[in-house]
């Protein structure tokens, strides 16, 4: 095991370092910087006239691309930018004109409790809704899961989320928007928030869970349902194993295989799948910040969200090899 992860572990930075290298290119792959959409924005909001004149001049241009160091190679401006990123230092954000790590740091937290939510709320919901879909399958329950699983995947997240939302207000007279109330939005971090974000992570929480939920039930039921046709499950049922025992002690653990080896994506999958139901229920997360990042072409903070996305890729994809070994028994680890 500790060859395993001392592999894992290499390949980990490795991986992350082409990421790096693939997340700020990425960013400059659009025609034009940020000088050119930071001037177009002036122009737009600026009456016809000598100063609309002064701005389309394309020597003020080149001097704001000199100021923020964008005229340079973009090898120059990666090696600047890693040497900083390995400090921690993700550069400044052009357009919030503050460090990154104080523009994604609270919307960053947001972000993964938010996944976190969903992932124990899919979990909680697909496991025993998926094992009972098998054990009873061509029965009036299994249909109607079924039937369910199918309105869950068809129906968009945003259209979902803007139900809620009028149902909410038009029923019951609440918001159900946002991660926190109004007078939690700027405070500190206590017991009282804490429970204030609980109160409010249900409803994303549902929303970006349903389409998962569905499919991970019908993905476990089926694999369960080829695990139980196997001899060895017949074996021990002719051997009086009870049905329960039977069903919960290794079909169910290798049916869960899916759960387990999706979690390397699950992070960025429900931060790039949550931009629009963000925007729709106004939650604090990376998710617009990253549409307005790449929108604004703001090099450092769209690079840094995208690196991070990778990251989380990169470390979900680890612990999913080692539950995956922790829980099946066929997988064994080459030494």
């Amino acid at each position: 095991m500790i060859a395993f992860l001392v592999r894992r572990t290499l390949l980990v930075g490795l991986t992350t370092f082409v990421i790096s290298i693939i997340s700020f290119l990425a960013i400059q792959l659009p025609p034009g910087d940020f000088a050119t959409t930071y001037v177009q924005e002036l122009l737009l909001g600026q009456a016809a006239g000598a100063s609309a004149s002064r701005l389309s001049d394309p020597a003020i241009e080149a001097q704001i691309r000199h100021d923020l160091g964008l005229d340079r190679p973009p090898i120059v401006q990666y090696s600047k930018w890693a040497w900083r990123v390995l400090h921690l230092d993700f550069g400044n954000s052009i357009e919030h004109g503050k460090k990154v790590t104080e523009v994604v740091g609270q919307r960053l937290l947001n972000t993964v409790v938010l996944a976190l939510g969903t992932i124990l709320f899919t979990w909680v919901l697909a496991v025993p809704i998926g094992i009972y879909s098998a054990v009873k399958h061509n029965t009036v329950g299994d249909y109607a899961v079924t039937f369910v699983g199918f309105l869950g995947l068809a129906v968009p997240e945003f259209l979902l989320a803007l139900a809620l939302l009028w149902i909410g207000f038009a029923y019951f007279d609440l918001s159900v928007g946002g991660l926190y109330s109004p007078e939690y939005l700027e405070a500190s971090w206590s017991s009282g928030r804490v429970i204030d974000l609980l109160k409010h992570l249900w409803i994303p929480a549902i929303v970006l869970g349903t389409s998962g939920t569905s499919g991970l039930i019908r993905i476990l039921r089926n694999n369960l349902l080829d695990e139980l046709s196997k001899p060895y499950v017949v074996a021990a049922r002719a051997r009086g194993v009870p049905e329960w025992r039977l069903v919960l002690k290794y079909p169910v653990r290798i049916a869960l295989n899916p759960f387990i080896s999706t979690l390397g994506y699950l992070f960025p999958f429900l931060l790039s799948g949550s931009v629009i139901v963000s925007v729709v229920l106004s939650l604090p997360t990376l998710g617009p910040t990253m549409l307005r990042a790449l929108l604004g072409q703001d090099l450092y903070l769209g690079a840094a969200i995208v690196l991070m996305l990778g990251v989380l890729t990169v470390i979900g994809t680890l612990i999913s090899d080692i539950l995956l070994v922790v829980f099946d028994p066929r997988i064994k680890i080459e030494e």
